[in-house]
């Protein structure tokens, strides 16, 4: 006797999707989490120098 296959995938087999409770959440949501924080460090340690810094010289490499 041949088996027929379900119409709908069950729902562990479904694709993960924002937003719902399994524990995933949106990339861009996650960023808006972390960027205070990398700010804070980058403040803290003197890492805001360190780009500026940077910056600069590959402006000043490129001619601008």
């Amino acid at each position: 006797m041949a088996q027929v296959a379900p119409s709908a995938a069950p729902v562990k087999d479904r694709p993960l999707e924002y937003g719902q409770e399994n524990g995933r959440r949106h990339p861009l949501v996650a960023l808006a989490m972390v960027l205070p924080f990398a700010l804070a460090l980058a403040v803290l340690f003197g890492g805001v120098e360190a780009v500026v810094t940077q910056v600069s010289s590959v402006a000043g490499a490129i001619g601008w």
